[in-house]
């Protein structure tokens, strides 16, 4: 089954009393950006969760930029948006899917079975017609028990022992520029993880003046058809968040994999993890 829905779907599911929509905007260059963008408006009846500061814990030694709560944590913040075991959750941004596609992963680790992102984001919904409003709503607490589905995620420890392996593939999910170490805007170390091969996050979005949607399975099956031919699939990214659209994508065309919850703002925080570049 499909973890995307359309704005379509979603419209005509407003009332149903087990849906919980969830605003997910973010920029990692703006912390304030969710939130105003939430109070100017919002779909109506959607909670909103912060990405760096209920998705995400605060940076330490190790762990990356934006190091996972604790699973008890984690539970408390959905609880406190609405969500249960029961719930239809719907997930949205503007339309790249980073911050969505972090809450749906972040949910499948902890079990839930019910959790989509909405394709093109609250720019489609207002496309068809849909109800925005600047009214703040009120959740009732939910009750979500765990079943935590520990194969998803994988540390520095995990990846390690699979450099250079012909049947594993590491996939780095940030922009080419990146990933070979000509630049590096975020992170003190340059470069990649040794081995890894390079799907850039965005390339998954056909990307209009006035919509950014997820490419048509068909697409994304040629896209990635190369990792067909591994018996592992092991994502990163920078700090975990924009791999996370990949594995909305690769969970979208049958490919299994995991991701590195730390990806290489983790990996670098080792003094001695080898890094690659292409330079």
């Amino acid at each position: 089954m499909s973890n995307i829905v359309d704005a379509k779907w979603l419209k005509e599911n407003l009332n149903n009393e087990k849906l919980v929509i969830v605003d997910c905007r973010f920029s990692l260059m703006n912390k304030n950006y969710g939130k105003d963008s939430y109070e100017k408006a919002h779909i109506k009846g959607a909670v909103r969760v912060d990405i760096e500061t209920e998705l995400s814990s605060p940076v330490k030694e190790h762990g990356g930029r934006h190091p996972l709560p604790s699973v008890e944590e984690l539970k408390n913040t959905f609880e406190n948006i609405g969500i249960s075991n029961d719930s239809i959750v719907v997930a949205y941004d503007e339309g790249d899917l980073s911050g969505p596609a972090r809450l749906w992963w972040i949910l499948k680790y902890l079990g839930h079975e019910k959790v989509y992102v909405l394709n093109g984001g609250i720019n489609e919904f207002e496309k068809i017609g849909g109800e925005v409003t600047t009214e703040e709503t009120t959740a009732k607490k939910g009750t979500f028990e765990v079943k935590l589905q520990e194969d998803l995620r994988v540390n520095m420890e995990y990846v390690k022992e699979r450099l250079h392996k012909d049947n594993i593939a590491i996939v780095d999910c940030r922009e080419n520029a990146r990933y070979r170490g000509e630049v590096e805007p975020v992170d003190k170390k340059a470069g990649h993880i040794p081995s890894a091969l390079n799907y850039f996050w965005m390339d998954i979005l056909n990307k209009n003046e006035d919509e950014m949607k997820l490419k048509s399975k068909e697409e994304l099956k040629k896209y990635f058809k190369e990792l067909n031919n591994y018996k592992e699939v092991i994502i990163y990214c920078g700090s975990g968040i924009t791999a996370s659209p990949v594995s909305l994508a690769l969970n979208e065309i049958g490919i299994k994999h995991k991701l590195y919850a730390g990806s290489f703002s983790d990996w670098i925080s080792y003094d001695d993890n080898e890094i690659e570049t292409n330079l």
